[in-house]
């Protein structure tokens, strides 16, 4: 042969050579190998079975994982043309089997990285093509320098940076502890979520649910499903919760509860509750029930529970179920420690008995408690109604430890067709019915005769006893007059009867007049009809203020200004302004 032909088939053979190193470097290239140093001689792996188990394992730790976040978020736009590769950087033992085409079986002293987070474990199943693993033993994830996770098993996909760790499960990052059988754990979005049942320990707090997700960046963790927060001074319990592990400031979504040491309960569907101050915002009707029976309900409280002191705004109540007393308004005071409540703008007070209900309002109204006895009081432009008793004044006050009820400031009080005022007025109950009313200086009391006749009486004291809430007798002290109409039996005037005494009692008997007994005794006078003069049938200072009585429930808040309070024999008629809470709240501002 020629030296050509040795020549040219010399340099084809040196080409394809070069050709077959060049595919071989590509295919290098393809597989990305991840060795820094030389490993050990391959062996064969003998358990085949493993390999199969854990190709199981791991399509059912990803089927579906993302479905389960329960505070999703957006994720970060990600460039799909940089892959980001899984690093085996070291490793005593490689194992591989040749039925497994693609798999290396990791063993001792166990290290994988991809970008700034690195994985330690006793072995591993490194499927290097596919960019994953399957980790087993003393498993360790380490992102960054504050996170942590741990577990037994772990499969993870290098492609979309999920990890899936199982048994003995916890992420640990800045004081805060995950603990849970079965994490999903998200390196893209940073968040960890569960939904078999798991722990967050962050500080005093314990936070325990079916369902939960934690985000390490904004520190942040959602629960749901029987969801626990446990602190050494209380118990919160709820459907869903927001907890937030650097400020401890839980943020309520669902119905929650919350039960203090002290046994005081705080019941809410939506706000925040801070676990490091106690100060809490409760929103949509939530209530703060304390031991003693009293409870706060608003559309928005503003709760110090170490101060016992609540703010409460809208459809404000202060309940007080032991005495079926209650206070409403549109702004509330409440302080658990003096058991002292107050309500203002459109204020109600609502008492309600076997027999009847008693409505009052006032500008201001208040419950008390001291060590024993309870309290309530209203300030300014006083009114209420119940069925056989009405009345207004300036300022009430009622206590329990004497069962009084104190009026002050023009009082004035109604039962049927009679009509009691004076400077002060004191009703004494029993059985929250009223027994009998004193009315101390300036005492006046009318009762409707006819259109236009009234009997009356005046002095300087007044008492008026009630059976069966009607009143039976009075007794009149200290320049004691009377004027009244007597009838016969078939109603017919009979005439105007006048009479002065020291003492005076008279007895009322179907509501009418009966008798009248004077001591000393003393004559009065009797004036036929014919011969009764107008301006004769009235007392000094009589004033029959009919027209600002309330007629109803509602009637309570019709405001009546002072100089209309005035009236002479029913003649003048007045006009009341229906109170609204508006009203109120430019009065005040006023």
């Amino acid at each position: 042969m020629k030296p050509e032909f040795f020549k040219s088939f010399n340099r084809h053979i040196v080409l394809l050579g070069a050709l077959c190193l060049f595919l071989h470097w590509l295919v290098a290239q393809q597989t990305d190998p991840k060795l820094s140093f030389p490993l050990p001689k391959h062996q064969t792996l003998t358990s085949p079975e493993e390999l199969i188990k854990a190709k199981v394992d791991r399509d059912a730790a990803f089927k579906g994982g993302a479905q389960q976040v329960l505070h999703p978020m957006p994720l970060p736009k990600i460039n799909k043309n940089s892959k980001s590769f899984v690093f085996l950087e070291k490793a005593d033992v490689m194992l591989t089997n040749p039925a497994f085409p693609g798999v290396q079986i990791i063993s001792q002293n166990v290290r994988f990285r991809q970008d700034n987070t690195y994985l330690y474990c006793d072995s591993a199943y490194f499927y290097e093509q596919a960019n994953s693993l399957d980790a087993f033993g003393n498993v360790h994830m380490i992102q960054g320098d504050t996170l942590n996770l741990y577990g037994d098993v772990l499969f993870y996909d290098g492609n979309s940076k999920q990890a899936h760790l199982k048994y003995n499960v916890r992420m640990e990052n800045k004081g805060t502890i995950l603990t849970t059988d079965s994490l999903l754990y998200d390196r893209i979005v940073n968040v960890g979520y569960y939904t078999t049942g798991g722990r967050i320990t962050n500080g005093d707090n314990v936070l325990t649910s079916l369902i939960g997700q934690y985000y390490p960046t904004t520190h942040t963790a959602y629960f749901k499903t029987a969801v626990k927060l446990v602190n050494p001074d209380f118990v919160m319990r709820s459907d869903t919760l927001q907890y937030d592990t650097k400020s401890g400031v839980a943020t309520i979504v669902g119905p929650t509860n919350i039960v203090h040491k002290n046994k005081t309960t705080i019941t809410s569907t939506s706000g925040w509750y801070d676990t490091h101050t106690d100060h809490s915002q409760l929103l949509n009707r939530s209530i703060v029930r304390n031991p003693d029976g009293r409870q706060l309900t608003a559309d928005t409280i503003f709760y110090d529970k170490k101060q016992g002191i609540g703010n409460a705004y809208h459809n404000v109540e202060i309940n007080d179920t032991a005495q079926q007393v209650t206070l409403y308004g549109h702004y509330g005071y409440y302080d658990d420690n003096k058991s002292y409540g107050f309500v203002t703008k459109h204020a109600q007070l609502v008492q309600r008995s076997k027999e009847d209900t008693l409505y009052m309002h006032a500008d201001t109204l208040a419950m008390l408690k001291d060590s024993t006895f309870k309290s309530a009081k209203g300030f300014h432009n006083v009114r209420f109604f119940r069925s056989d008793l009405q009345g207004k004044c300036d300022s009430i006050f009622y206590s329990d430890r004497d069962s009084v009820m104190r009026m002050y400031g023009l009082p004035v009080l109604w039962s049927d067709e009679q009509q009691i005022s004076g400077e002060e007025i004191h009703a004494y109950s029993k059985n929250k019915e009223i027994e009998h009313i004193h009315v101390i200086k300036s005492a006046f009391a009318i009762q409707q005769s006819d259109s236009i006749r009234f009997n009356q009486l005046s002095g300087k004291d007044l008492k008026a006893y009630i059976r069966n809430r009607e009143i039976y007798r009075i007794d009149v002290s200290g320049n004691s007059e009377s004027l009244y109409f007597p009838r016969d039996k078939d109603s017919t005037l009979i005439g105007m009867n006048t009479t002065q005494s020291s003492f005076l009692t008279m007895y009322i008997k179907d509501k009418k007049v009966d008798k009248i007994i004077l001591r000393p005794q003393s004559n009065g006078t009797l004036y036929p009809p014919e011969k009764t003069k107008k301006d004769q049938m009235f007392l000094k200072n009589y004033n029959w203020q009919e027209a600002t009585r309330p007629k109803n429930k509602e009637d309570i808040f019709t405001f009546i200004p002072k100089d209309d309070s005035k009236s002479s024999g029913g003649r003048k008629k007045q006009i009341g302004v229906k109170k609204t809470p508006e009203k109120e709240d430019k009065k005040e501002k006023k």
